[in-house]
């Protein structure tokens, strides 16, 4: 199943979201997804993915919440996800309250994807500490889960505390939507596999090596997820496809076969570096949509 990533970043978060997020259903789009940026440091003490800078594109933000919000209003079919949001960042009351809102808006359409982010910079303009930025995940997931299935709600722990409370407004979808989380390193990984729902992986266009990439990482979800006492055959993969500048139609639709024919059918594909402008995004929708139904 293919989705999409919405126009968020660089021009395209000045475009037409609306309209691409019925019209990219209307064409077959499976799913719709957003992405977590907080701002783009000038002297970067981490860059992205590896680099010493941060893409231009990411000077400019839509924010994600509102953004799955106005596409939860224009859309009847396609899953709302998000890949990832920096969890650590937001106090788990108001997160489960932005999350369970949408979830109900949408009808139960949902997926929560979290993360733990990469930028120092961006933590601190968060006001949240850039250490134990995993604990703070477990702690998070376990204050999410607490408020989405008890009545009253109770939390206590190492960053945050919730007095007994009632928070009756709950998830359509239940015990709670289902939280992916998307991790690169192994400490992520072996996280994901003992308590997430599914994995949100990640692969880059162009490139090689991606089922072998991707391999090597399922295998550390799944033993951890065998050593929890769960089951991996549960806990599905999504792939997000990260299309590099200058990239075409045909090398994506390449690599979606490729992922499809060895077990990797769910994926969506962000284009906000080889597109702006709704037109121009729509129209890789319908080519990479009508090539995927071949």
């Amino acid at each position: 199943m293919l989705g999409f990533a919405l126009p968020q970043f660089g021009q395209s978060a000045r475009d037409d979201l609306v309209r691409f997020a019925s019209t990219a259903e209307e064409l077959g789009a499976a799913s719709l997804w957003v992405g977590d940026r907080l701002l783009a440091p000038v002297n970067p003490t981490i860059g992205y993915a590896g680099t010493d800078t941060i893409p231009e594109e990411m000077r400019t933000a839509f924010d994600p919440f509102i953004a799955l919000a106005v596409a939860a209003a224009v859309t009847t079919t396609a899953r709302l996800g998000s890949s990832v949001l920096v969890a650590p960042w937001y106090p788990p009351v108001q997160l489960a309250r932005l999350l369970t809102s949408i979830d109900v808006a949408s009808a139960g359409r949902l997926v929560v994807g979290l993360g733990i982010g990469w930028s120092p910079e961006e933590y601190q303009a968060a006001g949240a500490p850039f250490d134990r930025r995993g604990a703070q995940l477990d702690e998070l997931l376990d204050a999410l889960r607490a408020l989405w299935t008890a009545a009253p709600v109770k939390h206590e722990g190492q960053r945050w505390s919730v007095p007994p409370s009632w928070v009756d407004l709950k998830p359509v979808q239940q015990p709670h939507p289902p939280i992916y989380l998307g991790a690169f390193t192994r400490a992520g990984l072996a996280r994901l596999g003992r308590r997430a729902d599914g994995w949100l992986a990640a692969v880059r266009v162009p490139g090689s090596g991606h089922l072998e990439f991707l391999s090597q990482q399922r295998r550390v979800v799944d033993a951890a997820a065998t050593a929890a006492g769960r089951d991996p055959a549960e806990l599905p993969t999504n792939v997000r496809v990260n299309v590099a500048h200058g990239t075409s139609v045909g090398e994506v639709t390449d690599v979606l076969r490729l992922l499809a024919e060895n077990g990797y059918p769910d994926a969506f594909v962000d284009l906000m570096y080889v597109a702006s402008g709704t037109d121009a995004m729509l129209e890789w929708v319908s080519q990479l949509l009508a090539a995927s139904a071949r």
